[in-house]
């Protein structure tokens, strides 16, 4: 059987490091992802460099992964199952629940936000179901954060999809479970990503950070790839509906 990936939100971060990660044991990784020319660029470079260490082909799609017709477009006609479906997309709005702020969050920013990081990931396990993708032998990740229960400013809009997500990916674990596939989240640490450097005053959070976790440092995207690797051996098939936290001990502090 070939071993295949897909990753929602690879060109950068925890997508792109669990793309390095797997690609020693995979077939073939597809990639989605939503970049401007440079870091189409870049993340050609980056499959070009992965293929040529290791027998493993990628396709890439840029596009937007929210959009239900270009999802179905990258499934197209495909048979062969994914062993791997990471959703790693962070596309969100931030700012104030205040609406006589600066920035304030909208009821529109909301809904953005819950449709792109929870409900996305509804709508991608309704295509890969129905096409006969997902199998017994399948892994679904998630991915969330601290700001599911603890408040950071300007986060309102994402730690509300968050907190949803991690009630989605419970519930898709039990309610899929007749289908075989395992479906887990992994809570990471404050990891220093892209995404972060959006938040506001996120250099006051990475200090924060670095004091409070007991290793006195971030969270890199390769120890949640680490993880994420270790999910989906077999050895971990008994591992459903978790949030597993990836973070060196840091949410006890």
């Amino acid at each position: 059987m070939i071993k295949r990936a897909l990753i929602l939100g690879g060109s950068s971060g925890i997508g792109k490091a669990t793309a390095k990660k797997v690609a020693a044991s995979f077939d073939e990784i597809i990639i989605v992802h939503r970049d401007r020319k440079q870091g189409v660029s870049e993340l050609h470079q980056f499959t070009d460099e992965i293929s040529s260490t290791y027998n493993c082909t990628f396709k890439t799609f840029n596009i937007d992964a929210t959009e239900k017709e270009k999802a179905l477009e990258v499934v197209g006609n495909d048979t062969e199952p994914f062993q791997l479906v990471l959703h790693a997309i962070t596309r969100g709005n931030l700012g104030s629940l205040d609406i006589t702020s600066d920035k304030p969050l909208r009821s529109d920013d909301l809904k953005l936000t819950m449709d792109a990081m929870c409900f996305n990931v509804q709508m991608w396990n309704e295509i890969l179901v129905s096409s006969k993708l997902l199998t017994s032998e399948s892994r679904f990740i998630t991915l969330t954060s601290e700001g599911s229960t603890r408040s950071w400013p300007g986060y309102g809009a994402v730690g509300m999809a968050k907190s949803s997500l991690e009630t989605l990916t419970k519930y898709l674990a039990v309610e899929m479970s007749s289908h075989g596939i395992r479906y887990n989240c992994i809570h990471a640490g404050v990891t220093d990503t892209p995404s972060l450097r959006l938040i506001p005053s996120y250099n006051e959070l990475v200090d924060f950070t670095k004091k409070r976790n007991p290793y006195k440092r971030l969270t890199k995207p390769e120890d949640v790839a680490n993880a994420i690797y270790l999910l989906i051996q077999p050895e971990a098939s008994w591992i459903n509906g978790a949030v597993i936290h990836v973070d060196g001990g840091e949410h006890l502090v």
